[in-house]
């Protein structure tokens, strides 16, 4: 496959993923329902691709374990249910927003856990960051004055996914990014059964389409396109690549405009185009990075 198709794909899916979980919260399900039935379709989907993969799954080390697990929990079952509660009163566009801002909070952690400097100018960028954050979530409130409760969780999102990639980086010394996706997705999925007893419920009143939407996000954004992804990481430069998701944000509104006819306030899109201005600045000119250390973009 093209690696820029491959990006592409992965872009769409991921975009489409915001209004998706609105589009199955609106239908009758939950948020805990909801996060369950997307995870156990894309677990289904990573079994089902494992057990026909030319190159057979390696099982993880037994010393990997705890590592596995303790980030599937704080990046699969920690960050899609902050996100699936904060998308109750937020919109897909304001989420993506948030979420987009999110390697603000990569870039500090990684001073601290990697040791990559932030250069002076990164600071600045790091301000320009959380000032468009701030916009996001005050315009994500009823009022001007009042900040959302439901983009506090897509925050914690944000923050949950930063800790995540820091800590994911040397796991990929040992595994493939697909056999580590599939890892984390099911170590992900075994916390959100708490929402089965739920999920029964939901399922016998929630409609077909919010049904169909839950899945669809489940098999395509969760699964399907963290494969696509690996498949451009391992063609394509990555900071290269990964600069194409600067403008998920952009297609995460046009796709809920389109499903939902839904439109964030003009506060969070001013503030999410200077949160995301924050975010460039950071990462392409604001870090020094050791030499033993990839790229976290």
């Amino acid at each position: 496959m093209n690696p820029w198709l491959a990006v592409a794909i992965t872009l769409l899916f991921w975009s489409s993923s915001f209004a998706g979980i609105r589009a199955g919260l609106s239908g009758g399900y939950s948020p805990g329902s909801l996060v369950l039935l997307r995870y156990l379709s894309a677990s289904a989907f990573f079994i089902i691709y494992a057990l026909f993969a030319k190159k057979p799954f390696r099982m993880p080390n037994k010393k990997d374990f705890l590592k596995i697990f303790l980030l599937g929990f704080i990046g699969i079952s920690v960050y899609h249910t902050s996100l699936a509660f904060g998308e109750k009163t937020v919109s897909a566009g304001t989420a993506s927003l948030l979420i987009g801002a999110a390697p603000v909070f990569t870039a500090i952690i990684a001073a601290f856990i990697l040791k990559e400097k932030i250069l002076p100018i990164g600071w600045v960028g790091l301000l320009i960051g959380f000032a468009g954050i701030t916009l996001i979530t005050f315009g994500a409130g009823e009022t001007s004055i009042e900040i959302s409760k439901g983009a506090l969780l897509v925050l914690l999102s944000a923050v949950s996914t930063s800790i995540f990639f820091v800590f994911q980086k040397p796991l990929f010394k040992k595994y493939s990014s697909i056999e580590l996706t599939a890892y984390f997705t099911w170590a992900g999925t075994i916390p959100m059964l708490v929402f089965l007893p739920r999920l029964f419920l939901d399922m016998q009143h929630a409609s077909a389409p919010a049904t169909l939407a839950t899945v669809y996000i489940g098999v395509f954004p969760a699964a399907i396109g963290y494969v696509t992804w690996a498949v451009a990481l391992s063609k394509v430069n990555a900071s290269s690549v990964t600069s194409s998701l600067y403008i998920q944000p952009v297609l995460a509104i046009f796709i809920a405009w389109i499903w939902l006819g839904e439109l964030p306030e003009w506060l969070s899109i001013i503030g999410g185009v200077i949160a995301i201005s924050g975010v460039i600045v950071v990462n392409v000119f604001g870090m020094r990075r050791p030499s033993n250390h990839k790229s976290l973009t």
